[in-house]
């Protein structure tokens, strides 16, 4: 049995008729007959009920067109994936990232990229959340990283990993030591309402991480004293590390910052504040093969 008997039995079935099914499949009729004779001979049982020139599936016959179907199916899914792959080696894919995001993330992943796909063509963005998800929707870009929330719901994604957002102090700051342990928090927690008298350095409104900041304020009750608002989450860091305001940042942006003087970090939030970082796509978009191969690379390297 091979996938043209599923084929010829899936026809019969269609049709209902041997003449019919016969045309569909460009055969003559009497080669359609012998092989069915042929089939129900192999199988030891009747595909399908006679009643003139109508073919009617009988029970057995009805098991077999159902998982011929499937296996029909899963074997087009097949053929579809591995067109993809071979197909994969050229092309063109536009990537787009949070400008503090890529600037680690572009060097560790895209030569692993590039020495699997030397022929695709890489075209890369850089931009606050608000801007990728815009290009994501108008087609200008195929994939995007960043934070939840998304704005739209025609963006798809698939959860990267999971990560806190993290209260930044110097080391001399007079809280420095305040921090406990607290049950769901992978650093010492802080409560942040002891802060409300000093001064933050804050991203910029259309940055993911200030409307985290601005939704902490807003559980906490207090308007912060603003410092400094900026783009630059690295900058933040560094002033907060020598005592120059205090600021927020995700785990995985601290790892990349090199710092004079290291800081002390703070969970905080209740318990703690979490974030998910996606690869983000148009909902009902096709993902080329290279571009599931890039979430993976990327997965890999978080």
């Amino acid at each position: 049995m091979d996938f043209k008997d599923m084929s010829y039995i899936l026809a019969i079935a269609k049709y209902q008729n041997i003449t019919k099914a016969a045309n569909s499949l460009y055969i003559s009729q009497p080669t359609l007959t012998k092989f069915l004779q042929k089939l129900e001979k192999e199988l030891n049982q009747k595909l399908f009920k006679r009643m003139g020139n109508k073919f009617i599936l009988t029970y057995a016959g009805e098991r077999y067109v159902a998982k011929a179907m499937e296996i029909l199916k899963l074997k087009n899914e097949l053929d579809h994936e591995m067109n993809d792959i071979i197909n994969s080696n050229v092309g063109v894919l536009k990537v787009a990232f949070p400008v503090m995001r890529g600037t680690y993330m572009m060097p560790c992943t895209l030569p692993i990229f590039q020495s699997l796909y030397p022929h695709v063509e890489l075209s890369i963005y850089e931009g606050n959340s608000m801007e990728l998800e815009d290009r994501l929707l108008t087609g200008e870009t195929d994939l995007a990283f960043f934070n939840l929330p998304t704005r739209s719901p025609d963006i798809s994604y698939e959860i990267i990993s999971h990560e806190e957002i993290l209260l930044v102090l110097s080391a001399d700051h007079p809280l420095a030591k305040t921090g406990t342990p607290k049950m769901g928090c992978k650093y010492p927690w802080i409560d942040l309402s002891l802060l409300k008298n000093e001064r933050f350095i804050l991203q910029l409104p259309d940055q993911r991480t200030r409307q985290i900041e601005n939704s902490l304020f807003q559980e906490y009750e207090f308007d912060p004293k603003i410092m400094l608002v900026t783009r630059n989450i690295q900058a933040s860091c560094l002033l907060a590390s020598v005592g120059r305001g205090i600021c927020f940042v995700s785990e995985s942006h601290l790892k990349h910052i090199q710092f004079d003087k290291n800081p002390v970090v703070f969970s905080v939030g209740n318990p703690c504040t979490t974030v998910d970082f996606v690869a983000a796509y148009r909902k009902g978009s096709y993902i080329p093969y290279h571009a599931q191969e890039y979430i993976k690379i990327v997965r890999d390297f978080t």
